[in-house]
């Protein structure tokens, strides 16, 4: 089983774009690059996506070898493989973490989701998603917060793992 990203971080955003990846999420990185070694520069795959997505989804190699193998398997020519080739590999960025643990993140790619001085890093199991910390507060914070207020009080998370809600 492949590493996991745990935790989230806000991290800064210079003028050329460059921002540092948490540390613990650079390990992972690494772990799931099958090509590196000590003295190479780990690989990812950020994807952008549709004009919906409001993030950047950073995938590990292995984890985006899994997404690229499960679209090898549609049929070829059928609309689902097209589209999801369009939006995991033409809707993509392949990149390196230089030796400081830094990413470049293209001009493109920060306007598309409004990132300035400031990005916020969150985990996501086999990926971890790059957001402008103001939209991921109004938006995926806020929905999380909503959906556990109308949860009952002694709610356990823990129990949608068992498919069953205890009702």
């Amino acid at each position: 089983m492949a590493r996991r990203f745990r935790g989230e971080s806000h991290h800064k955003v210079d003028a050329k774009g460059r921002v540092s990846i948490p540390a613990l999420f650079r390990r992972v990185i690494e772990a799931s690059d099958p090509n590196w070694k000590e003295g190479l520069a780990p690989e990812l795959v950020i994807v952008y996506g549709d004009h919906r997505r409001n993030y950047l989804e950073c995938y590990t190699i292995e984890a985006i070898e899994e997404v690229d193998a499960k679209i090898d398997a549609l049929p070829r020519g059928s609309k689902d493989r097209k589209i999801l080739q369009r939006l995991f590999h033409g809707q993509s960025f392949p990149t390196t973490i230089d030796d400081t643990g830094r990413l470049v993140l293209p001009a493109k790619l920060r306007a598309k989701i409004g990132l300035e001085n400031e990005a916020f890093f969150i985990a996501a199991g086999d990926t971890f998603q790059i957001w402008n910390p103001e939209t991921y507060e109004t938006e995926e914070a806020a929905e999380t917060e909503e959906w556990l207020d109308e949860q009952p009080e002694d709610f356990d998370p823990l129990i949608l793992l068992d498919g069953a809600r205890g009702e």
